[in-house]
């Protein structure tokens, strides 16, 4: 199985180190050219590529010389880990089996942007899911995916690390089958699903001080956005904007945590 890899962030690390540990290092290997946490000379450290000739970075995906590139490898297979842009159609045609996603949320639930917080604010089903990818955002056909589990203790930021922690390993539990072509396809029921834009979420997040809510609304709302240093869920007052942030933890009958 010739697998390109598009590894970003801290679980496209995990994965290139996962398959060079394996001895199965990918065909090629596409990396975020902006990397804002400075990770891509560890992706290529842990992947096992030693040709610098099969590394390649997102801003050169448009070009007609780095697809022709990626069609001479022959790759059965591209792989997305954490991947932050969207392919264009020329690009996810390349690999004859066609291109798994990895994206963060309980597919069809939360397709789109922000899938930590609208799985606390909507009561969605919260898990991972890697699924094929087509021409719509997360709608491709599911491969494989796993459900985690939620309390009044999450915040944005807890599901954002938990869901980081399943996908990598989701994709190692199935990665033999991955290499050996395995790979089911099993299409989303879109009318029981949600999808969300990133343009959403400041609005969503404002508190209206003269607005009723039930407690649990209110409560849903500022865990979902507590994710320091992101912004958090606001409100204004007296012309001056203020962000609101929570801990909740649970405790025993006698008090103790």
């Amino acid at each position: 199985m010739k697998i390109g890899l598009f590894a970003a962030n801290v679980v496209g690390s995990k994965i290139a180190k996962f398959l060079g540990d394996q001895s199965e290092a990918p065909a090629c290997l596409v990396l975020d050219s902006n990397d804002p946490a400075g990770l891509n000379p560890g992706i290529i450290a842990g992947s096992g590529v030693t040709d610098s000739s099969l590394i390649f970075e997102s801003n050169s995906l448009g070009s007609d010389q780095t697809r022709a590139r990626l069609r001479a490898l022959d790759l059965d297979l591209i792989v997305l880990a954490w991947w932050p842009y969207i392919l264009k159609p020329e690009l996810i045609g390349i690999p004859r089996l066609g291109c798994l996603n990895f994206h963060p949320s309980f597919l069809p639930y939360n397709r789109g942007k922000h899938y930590n917080f609208w799985a606390i604010v909507e009561g969605a089903p919260f898990g991972v899911t890697i699924h094929w990818v087509d021409v719509a955002v997360d709608c491709g056909d599911i491969a494989f995916q796993s459900r985690i589990d939620t309390s009044w203790e999450d915040t944005g930021a807890t599901l954002y690390y938990k869901a980081q922690e399943e996908i990598v390993r989701l994709f190692k539990e199935k990665f033999s089958e991955i290499k050996a072509g395995r790979i089911p396809r099993i299409p989303q029921d879109l009318g029981r699903g949600s999808v969300h834009f990133a343009r959403e979420l400041d609005q969503v997040s404002r508190i209206e001080l003269d607005r009723n809510y039930t407690a649990r609304e209110l409560l849903n709302l500022l865990r979902a956005r507590t994710f320091p240093p992101h912004p958090a869920a606001w409100f204004v007052d007296d012309g001056k904007r203020y962000e609101v942030r929570i801990e909740i933890k649970g405790v025993d009958e006698e008090g103790q945590n």
